[in-house]
């Protein structure tokens, strides 16, 4: 159970956060209603309906970006969702280490910047790079799926209430948290990968059921052939045209095998809008903001409808 005395109300002015992907969420103002807490050991931001636990819930995974649970933007998505009638629960999946932040939001910005200032800058930009290069290193599977095999466990003990009212648990994820939520939706081979070992030749590779009963991405990061090749749970998809981060060759790829193995889906492609436009932000374009709603409500449809 979540101790009253660990859960804390999250501070109304975080600092503002951006992210180390390239042209990744702008900043969102505003203060989130959910609590940092503990489950299985693990941080986690948690966020509920008002009218819960009165009325019944379903238990929503919240798989962020990189940014992490004390993302402003993370947890004014998540509650998002909370306020759609699910119990919404964003753990720490990088076990303390998110992303570089990739620019001090604070720091003065020169107009026509000199010489030695654009080395200087770009310099800095090296290391950024170089610094998101190691930590993407460190977010392996090996680290990850343990991490969330322990707290999904700990979640659905917590709030079985929830978890028997869904029939099972909801996911979604934004960038790299929507990797995670395909392999999630997936059955997974019981290996170290999964936090077990390898049973031996002649038993065969043993495959667990997925731990999710559907889920829904947008703009996933570093998304494979085989992470999408391994899906069984009903997915929805949020992609962006031309995205480095989801290659159009990997989404076609994808869609062509969900159809051949008749695994229910859906796919939207948006065009004109940036890598993690999905995530609550402060945009002043007005396509961008409607695209944001509109992928939104795909994914809150989705999830509903299973």
């Amino acid at each position: 159970m979540v101790e009253p005395e660990i859960a804390t109300k999250v501070p109304e002015n975080d600092a503002v956060e951006q992210s180390a992907f390239p042209n990744d969420t702008v900043a969102q103002s505003g203060a989130s209603i959910g609590e940092i807490s503990k489950i299985a050991d693990i941080d986690v931001y948690i966020t509920k309906p008002s009218d819960y636990p009165h009325s019944p819930s379903k238990l929503l995974l919240f798989l962020s970006s990189g940014t992490g649970i004390f993302s402003t933007n993370n947890q004014l998505q998540a509650d998002q969702y909370a306020s759609e009638g699910f119990l919404v629960v964003m753990p720490d999946q990088f076990g303390g280490d998110p992303a570089p932040n990739s620019a001090n939001p604070n720091a003065p910005q020169e107009e026509n910047p000199t010489l030695i200032e654009q080395v200087k800058l770009r310099a800095a930009e090296t290391v950024q790079s170089f610094m998101l290069d190691m930590w993407l290193a460190r977010q392996t599977q090996e680290k990850v799926l343990p991490i969330l095999q322990k707290f999904i466990e700990g979640a659905k003990e917590e709030f079985a209430d929830a978890v028997a009212n869904g029939g099972g648990i909801y996911a979604v994820g934004y960038c790299f948290g929507g990797k995670y939520v395909l392999l999630l939706a997936s059955e997974l081979p019981d290996t170290v990968a999964h936090g077990q070992k390898l049973k031996d030749e002649e038993q065969g590779v043993v495959k667990t059921g997925t731990l999710i009963k559907a889920g829904a991405i947008a703009h996933g990061t570093l998304v494979t052939k085989q992470d999408i090749e391994g899906v069984k749970a009903p997915v929805s998809m949020v992609c962006i045209e031309n995205d480095q981060l989801f290659p159009d060759e990997i989404r076609e790829s994808g869609k062509e095998y969900l159809e051949e193995k008749h695994i229910e889906h859906e796919i939207r492609v948006y065009s004109g809008v940036p890598h993690g436009f999905a995530v609550a932000g402060e945009y002043h374009d007005q396509e961008i903001q409607a695209e944001q709603k509109a992928a939104f409500e795909q994914m809150v449809s989705w999830l509903k409808g299973h």
